[in-house]
């Protein structure tokens, strides 16, 4: 089996395949940094799409030479790790000497762009350097949507295959669809949370934040809720802190004048208090959302979980990247920033499921395409590689 390098890893590897975040159970270790764990949801679904003997990380930060020269004869290709990558500010280390000196293949594996609010995105000449090193030693680029797609091909690189995100197909399994139950007999929801924005892809702060809380407010009311956080800093602490750091994370969130202002009143609190979830370990999540028969909010990894375990969710875009996955898999979807109100009952129709399950099928083929083609040996079908042939004809 292959021997693969992963650039960019999030979290440890355990029992081949599956993977927590470093040094986990020493909560306390971390509990003041944030980071998001949705990044190991993708980097645990890309492994288990694969076959491989061993799995280490590529080292780009000063690493010596020697050990790149090493890593050459031991291994057989490199993983990108999926994520937002193709932005202006990404600082790739020494990333563009390493990639020269080893020579290797290296499969971007569902990669992303995000556009700014306003203005292009506009690309530094090192991002474009690295962009074409990779395109360059593979035969395609994975990308998660089409807009990431137009982002690389306006700097002249070509061969690029919309695959989506490996989360969604992480229990490969060929024959999931979503099936709606019907929502009077929907008891148990897991809401998404994603308080910290920036004002730079988000376009309107208020409006986000204020829908955030009537969200949550709105299905606490309805439903047996889960507050599911990805790693912001005072949500970890309402989990695992001790009790003196939850009042610190209380504080907090009310010193915050945004928050305070447009999301964390009273009922909130209480919630958060009540309700929140939070795990450095991928399969918890798991887990949870099979316990749960709703999934729906800001969270695009916690949304797209629950969507690979069959469990419906629905999307609240807001930004380029949200909409981009939505687009890609024809996720039910509410922007945002729309004017009009949100309404569970809107988006519970099989019909829009529907039009996902199809999406999903044939981004699986995709998948599957994208894989052997650039040969990684993975444990995907055929069939989903039939299927997307047979729609391209009938097309």
């Amino acid at each position: 089996m292959a021997r693969a390098l992963v650039m960019i890893p999030a979290g440890e590897v355990y029992e081949h395949d599956n993977v927590r975040w470093y040094k986990h159970s020493d909560i306390q270790r971390s509990i003041d940094h944030y980071h998001n764990i949705g990044d190991a949801f993708v980097f645990e679904s890309s492994l288990k799409l694969m076959n491989y003997d061993k799995v280490a990380e590529l080292p780009i930060v000063n690493p010596p030479m020697e050990k790149i020269d090493q890593l050459r004869e031991e291994y057989d290709y490199v993983i990108l790790r999926g994520s937002n990558y193709i932005n202006k500010d990404m600082n790739w280390r020494d990333t563009i000497p390493v990639l020269k000196r080893l020579g290797l293949p290296v499969i971007a594996f569902g990669v992303g762009a995000q556009a700014p609010v306003k203005g292009q995105l506009e690309l530094s000449e090192e991002s474009k350097a690295v962009w074409r090193i990779i395109a360059d030693s593979t035969t395609s680029v994975g990308v998660r949507g089409a807009y990431s797609a137009q982002v690389l091909n306006d700097i002249g690189i070509k061969n690029v295959r919309i695959i989506g995100c490996p989360t969604a197909f992480r229990r490969n399994n060929q024959h999931l669809r979503i099936k709606l139950p019907d929502l009077d007999t929907v008891k148990k929801v897991g809401v998404t949370v994603r308080r910290e924005v920036s004002p730079t892809y988000a376009q309107d702060i208020q409006r986000y934040l204020t829908l955030h809380r009537e969200l949550i407010k709105q299905m606490a009311n309805r439903f047996d809720i889960t507050l599911m956080a990805q790693g912001e800093v005072e949500e970890k602490k309402m989990v695992f802190g001790t009790d003196e750091q939850k009042e610190e994370a209380i504080a907090a969130l009310k010193a915050n004048r945004w928050v305070s202002d447009w999301y964390f009143d009273d009922a909130i609190e209480k919630l958060y208090r009540e309700r929140m979830y939070y795990s450095d370990v991928v399969a918890d999540y798991e887990t949870l959302v099979r316990s749960h028969q709703l999934v729906l909010g800001y969270r695009l990894h916690g949304n797209l979980m629950a969507l690979a375990n069959g469990v419906p969710s629905i999307y609240f875009t807001y930004d380029s990247r949200t909409a981009e996955f939505a687009e890609t898999y024809k996720i039910p979807s509410y922007d945002v920033f729309s004017d009009k109100p949100f309404r569970l009952e809107d988006y519970w129709d099989q019909s829009l499921f529907d039009k996902y399950n199809r999406a999903w099928f044939e981004t699986y083929g995709e998948m599957n395409v994208f894989l052997t083609e650039n040969g990684v040996d993975h444990k995907m079908t055929e069939t989903g590689r039939r299927a997307t042939d047979a729609a391209r004809r009938v097309a």
